[in-house]
């Protein structure tokens, strides 16, 4: 397994294979909205888990405010 194959979230392995074997058009015909929400709600909890949560403790903790 490559290192880019382990970044991908495993619920999003099948999403991939399928555009892997028949390209963007059938991928967004077959699934549409549906995996641009997934993949959007995806990255919005993680980037704000990443770029706010965890800075706001790690100040909240050496800048006791």
């Amino acid at each position: 397994m490559s290192i880019k194959e382990k970044l991908i979230p495993p619920f999003l392995k099948s999403y991939v294979i399928f555009y892997k074997e028949n390209g963007f058009k059938k991928t967004v015909k077959k699934h549409g909205w549906k995996l641009f929400i997934i993949i959007f709600m995806y990255y919005l909890i993680r980037d704000s888990i990443l770029y706010i949560i965890i800075p706001y403790f790690a100040l909240k903790g050496i800048f006791n405010f």
